[in-house]
């Protein structure tokens, strides 16, 4: 009889753990038709431009999202404030040497997300850790993000303090009498995500 019961038991805990598990779709990320915008601002002024996202997937639950992680090209970032021979590419070769991403030695970054918490509507608070130049970091932002079937679009506005990854470049925080050439520490992020058709 005990054993019985245990049989019973196990099927039942195994049918449970398939179920919880067998409808998650891992959707793809369209990496063409996704896009990141960055905003890096001084005192008085600020640059933006773009970054590619390489590839990624978005975990979602019956149409709820659950997880999911996606990595970022850092040697796609651009600058589109500035034409490329009027201070563009002085900037976004900047942007790729050592003072800031290091590229040549990381060129990638990674956002995987750890939790999603569901608000009202289309809405998360999404608990996610962030990889810059080989450091994780946990961050914290909001999403809206839009399911249907196995499509998705998401969208989010990510602001980092960017000395936490050790870019400490032009920071009042690290150094002295800057003046108006100090560089803020928060960097903003534009993401748009579209899922693969």
């Amino acid at each position: 009889m005990k054993k019985i019961l245990f049989s019973i038991a196990l099927s039942i805990v195994t049918t449970i753990s398939f179920a919880t598990n067998l409808h998650i779709d891992n959707v793809r990320v369209s990496s063409e038709s996704s896009t990141i915008k960055w905003i890096g601002s001084k005192i008085a002024s600020s640059h933006e431009g773009n970054v590619s996202i390489q590839k990624g997937t978005l975990a979602i639950d019956h149409g709820t999202l659950v997880g999911g992680e996606f990595s970022i090209d850092m040697n796609s970032i651009v600058c589109t404030d500035l034409e490329p021979n009027k201070g563009g590419k002085k900037i976004v070769k900047h942007l790729k040497n050592e003072d800031f991403f290091n590229v040549e030695e990381y060129p990638l970054a990674y956002v995987k997300i750890i939790r999603a918490v569901k608000g009202s509507g289309n809405t998360y608070k999404i608990i996610a850790d962030l990889t810059i130049k080989g450091i994780t970091k946990p961050i914290t932002f909001q999403a809206d993000v839009n399911v249907n079937g196995k499509n998705f679009l998401a969208t989010a506005n990510m602001k980092i303090d960017r000395t936490k990854w050790d870019i400490k470049y032009g920071s009042g925080s690290f150094f002295d009498n800057l003046g108006d050439r100090a560089i803020l520490d928060e960097i903003e992020f534009d993401i748009y995500l579209l899922s693969v058709k």
